[in-house]
């Protein structure tokens, strides 16, 4: 059962459990979702109509939300990318703060904990667009305060990953007190 709360869309409840073809099917599907079944079970070895059953399968358990394409954002005038920090009075997931979501360069909003309440992810076309973004959330009530961090040049950015990394090496610091470090696992 998937319960929405506030418009905010929640984790739908666990079912059967992913194995390693799953992961590897969601993989591709993030690296092109235009793969065709046919296409897909070649590359993981199943028959096109097993790995059209995995992808209803993903799809109706939530693990695949959706198919979208995703944009440049040069090539819709919204260079700019800023991290801004909201400090807020009380609880900061407020109604009147949710709405700032109605702003196309608002791509997401996340309740943190820290040293803010709230993070938002935006793409404007420049300062000057920023900075009525900011004057828009300082128009809001509760909104105490924000910090922006704009993104002079971004290294890696991506969608959730399949995979998941299932030992850490430990820290050097523990290495050098004699504690052995675990294999990496790929």
């Amino acid at each position: 059962m998937n319960v929405k709360t506030d418009g905010i869309r929640q984790k739908p409840e666990a079912g059967r459990t992913l194995d390693a073809t799953d992961r590897k099917i969601l993989g591709l599907l993030v690296e092109d979702a235009t793969l065709s079944y046919s296409e897909l079970g070649d590359r993981v070895a199943l028959s096109p109509p097993a790995v059209h059953e995995r992808v209803k399968r993903l799809r109706r358990s939530g693990a695949i939300r959706n198919t979208a394409a995703q944009i440049d954002a040069e090539a819709v005038d919204k260079p700019l990318l800023a991290f801004v920090h909201v400090d807020t009075h009380g609880w900061g997931k407020t109604p009147e703060l949710i709405a700032i979501s109605q702003h196309p360069e608002v791509e997401e909003i996340h309740s943190v904990a820290g040293d803010a309440c709230m993070l938002l992810k935006v793409r404007t076309a420049g300062p000057h667009a920023l900075e009525g973004l900011l004057a828009r959330l300082y128009d809001t009530p509760g909104v105490l305060r924000t910090r922006s961090y704009v993104v002079l040049s971004t290294y890696l950015e991506r969608p959730v990953q399949p995979g998941r990394t299932e030992h850490w090496p430990k820290p050097r610091a523990a290495l050098g007190r004699g504690v052995p470090e675990e294999p990496a696992t790929p």
